[in-house]
């Protein structure tokens, strides 16, 4: 009979230990989907801007116009702060985006398929954040400010 006790001891064990196994298991494959998604949102938001910056250069220069846009963009992104930034080369301007405060380069750029010069950053947070169209005799002007 006494064989009989550290069996159930042993089993119960087991199973605590199998239990927390798959507890573990699920909140990491959790914690993948949430990432997923959040760099999911992010992706979109840029492609978002991207878009709206298309539509500000073309009225803007058929127009010669100055345009001012509120974009649309959510505080956070699942609970984290973000940012986006316009910057371009000599050939092209791209979003950028990130999760954190500080901007800086990424190798994920969403491209603005315009001929423009791009420039400006902001942070997520209360504040507004502001795309802003001018042309004038040397070019067309993408700048992004405001947010945090």
């Amino acid at each position: 009979m006494p064989s009989i006790i550290p069996a159930y001891i042993y089993t119960f064990f087991a199973t605590i230990a199998v239990g927390a196994l798959l507890i573990y298991a699920s909140n990491v494959s959790t914690i993948n989907i949430e990432n997923d998604a959040a760099q999911q949102q992010l992706k979109n938001l840029a492609e978002n801007i991207a878009a709206q910056s298309c539509e500000l250069v073309s009225a803007a220069t058929v127009n010669n116009l100055t345009i001012k846009s509120t974009l649309s963009i959510p505080p956070t992104i699942g609970n984290k702060q973000y940012w986006i930034q316009l910057t371009n080369d000599t050939s092209e301007a791209w979003v950028e985006v990130g999760f954190g405060t500080s901007p800086h380069p990424t190798e994920t750029q969403t491209p603005i398929p315009m001929k423009a010069s791009a420039l400006g950053d902001c942070v997520s947070g209360p504040g507004k954040a502001f795309l802003e169209c001018y042309t004038n005799d040397t070019g067309t002007y993408l700048e992004l400010s405001g947010g945090y």
